[in-house]
């Protein structure tokens, strides 16, 4: 057994096959001054294809997995049009007289190495990104063909020293049971692209191997504790078969849950709605039984271009969510942009400390043409479904009073176009930063709804980036910090008489349902693929004595006893649940 990383989800078994190390063959001499214009040529016509490329395969992965994901590929081809890394080349070709294919080598060579002396494994992932551009070059320098992997055999486990974001896009899920990488974690681009796709993976496996892995040896992949079995024997195989055939039983019976009401055993009712970034996203959650949605990411629809999206193509798609959802709500969240979230084309002013910076409401207040453009799209859309409006981090009651006025300006403009809309349409607010918690009981007065997004209260209530490796284990959503801010909230809307639903990623944590119990809060929504989970957690629940367990976690001092309690209670309904049974109130 060899202890790895356990970076993507779940137990595959099969036989491997060995991705082949592809060996450069790099020219070893220097080219004449008179051929400096050629390699140039050379090297820019390489680019162009490789940019092509990348786009092509952005696309397809889109396709598979939604626009979130594919966002990966935008590092890719920032990388060829990053000037550093460009120059870096280009003066290697121009001064030492490099052929192209080897300026391109001594490059990526140069700045992995400067990546990996960094002490933060966020970085040294990113190292990844640039030798997999690179590489791209390089083979199109040399006119190498792309090392294919098998179609027409048996299902197998992917080896490689380390895999690409591109190699793992051209990957066929029907095919590849599980993926072993040598080097790699689970911030790497790969890791989360195979946790989109749902193939297990184990990284940083090398340092354990006493010899090479060869194409069919049996291997057994777990990629939830990380381990990874060479050839095991019999007793080992059998274990995980098991184990195996538990994982994919339960995901078939939690599909017959898509239809059934999330009803705790003693007959509380959940709403559970969907965060999505897409229409394929919505068709997923549909599957999966959510009612509605509960956070339409519209920045997705500005991501993906190299111009701002018109009214007409946000009315579309829009118009397509509000039908789709039918008579359940769909909540859009305007314009989230900064912080993580970037476009190139907005020219937005480089800072700091972003996450504290111009982005979200402040941008849309600041360029309130742009902001009335959606409002106008998304009004357009509200005859067609139960669309609300919702704005992202709040953190004044100026804010939303001026955000309002946009969207009467907004509501003003289609009475002159002659266009319906929905005039009642309700709009809530995010609350994502401490001082809305604070004022909530004020904010309460100004809007129709709350919708809590723990992602960042976490990060703002802590004072934690949640981007930064470095201090991910500060990052404690059940700190009893962020559990008084939830209270807080809940008890100002419920006094203002207005709903309250959580869209952070704490509503789709199995653990949190007392909480949920505890403060009142029926209204959930999450990641299309936590849906099925948390509904039969829900369905398998007593409310009562979740309550119980919330009250006394509201009494805890500090993050790992809350966790702990929680995380217990969620063991012990569990165990209780196992019966073969989908859920107990599913029948």
């Amino acid at each position: 057994m060899i202890k790895g990383i356990g970076a993507a989800a779940g137990v595959a078994l099969g036989k491997a096959f060995v991705l082949p190390h592809w060996e450069l063959d790099l020219p070893d001499s220097e080219i004449d001054a008179v051929d400096l214009a050629k390699e140039f040529e050379r090297l820019y016509e390489g680019i162009r294809t490789s940019k092509d490329e990348i786009e092509y395969i952005k696309n397809e992965f889109k396709e598979m997995v939604g626009d979130e994901e594919s966002h990966i590929f935008d590092a890719h081809l920032a990388i060829l049009e990053d000037p550093v890394f460009m120059n870096e080349i280009q003066g290697l070709i121009e001064r030492q007289y490099k052929a192209a294919e080897v300026a391109v080598k001594e490059a990526i060579d140069h700045f992995v190495s400067m990546f990996d002396l960094l002490d933060d494994e966020y970085m040294k992932e990113r190292a990844m990104d640039i030798k997999d551009v690179g590489n791209r070059l390089l083979k199109h320098l040399l006119g190498a063909p792309e090392v294919t992997l098998p179609s027409d055999t048996q299902p197998y486990i992917l080896v490689a020293k380390e895999l690409s974001p591109s190699q793992l896009a051209h990957l066929n899920p029907s095919h590849v049971l599980g993926i072993v990488t040598m080097s790699g974690g689970k911030t790497s681009h790969s890791a989360i692209m195979a946790r989109a796709i749902g193939i297990p993976l184990v990284s940083g496996i090398e340092s354990g191997l006493e010899k090479p892995i060869q194409t069919g040896e049996f291997l057994v992949v777990d990629g939830d504790e990380g381990y990874l079995y060479i050839n095991p024997d019999q007793v080992v195989i059998d274990r995980y078969t098991g184990i195996r055939s538990q994982q994919l039983k339960k995901k078939e019976q939690l599909q017959l849950l898509s239809s059934v009401e999330a009803v705790t055993k003693d007959g509380t009712y959940f709403r559970l709605a969907a965060n999505i970034n897409s229409l394929k996203e919505l068709d997923t959650a549909l599957r999966n039984g959510a009612e509605g949605v509960g956070l339409f990411r519209t920045e997705f629809l500005y991501m993906d271009r190299n111009t701002f999206p018109t009214e007409n193509e946000q009315f579309e798609v829009y118009r397509q969510v509000a039908e789709k959802a039918g008579d359940s709500s769909v909540v859009i969240r305007t314009l989230d942009i900064g912080g993580d979230k970037q476009l190139d084309y907005f020219a937005l002013p480089e800072e700091e400390n972003p996450v504290l910076g111009f982005r979200a409401i402040r941008i849309s207040l600041d360029r309130k043409e742009l902001f009335q453009t959606q409002l106008t799209a998304i009004l357009r859309a509200s005859c067609h479904g139960k669309v609300k409006i919702m704005y992202p981090m709040i953190s004044s009651v100026d804010e939303v009073r001026q955000a309002n006025e946009v969207l009467k300006l907004a509501m003003a403009d289609l009475d002159q176009r002659g266009l319906s809309y929905d005039p009642d349409i309700q709009v809530g607010a995010m609350i994502e930063v401490p001082a809305a918690v604070m004022i909530a009981d004020l904010l309460a007065e100004e809007c129709d709804f709350f919708s809590i997004g723990t992602n960042d209260l976490v990060q703002y209530v802590l004072a934690v980036d949640r981007m930064n490796e470095q201090i991910a284990h500060m990052y404690h959503p059940f700190h009893p910090a962020v559990l008084r801010m939830l209270r807080t909230t809940v008890e100002a809307a419920k006094q203002a008489g207005i709903p309250v639903s959580v869209c952070g990623e704490l509503a789709g944590d199995e653990r949190a349902i007392p909480l949920w119990l505890k403060l009142g809060v029926e209204d959930l929504s999450m990641s299309p693929l936590s849906l099925l989970n948390v509904k039969h957690r829900i369905l398998n629940t007593d409310a009562k004595e979740a309550e119980r367990e919330a009250e006394a976690c509201f009494k805890l001092r500090s993050s790992a006893m809350v966790e702990e309690r929680l995380t217990l209670f969620a063991e012990r309904n569990s165990s209780m649940s196992k019966n073969g049974n989908p859920g107990s109130s599913a029948s």
